[in-house]
């Protein structure tokens, strides 16, 4: 399998999930204060938001992609 096809897939699925989830989170660590017996760690939960566009736009581009790698 060619590398365009590989990458026009990856795209494809990765373009229905944003259009699926719309968003997505992580935990990024902050802040940690050492207190000598007591340790605290702050952690701050970060959402993004997947533009519709941006979905429907990775999943043309891996059409064209998938189409590409079919022609070769």
């Amino acid at each position: 399998m060619g590398g365009l096809r590989i990458l026009g897939i990856v795209l494809v699925v990765l373009g229905v999930l944003g259009l699926v989830y719309g968003q997505f989170s992580y935990t990024k660590k902050s802040h940690d204060a050492d207190l000598g017996v007591v340790k605290l760690s702050i952690k701050e939960k970060e959402t993004v938001n997947v533009p519709t566009w941006a979905g429907v736009a990775a999943i043309a581009a891996g059409a064209v992609l998938l189409v590409m790698g079919r022609k070769r």
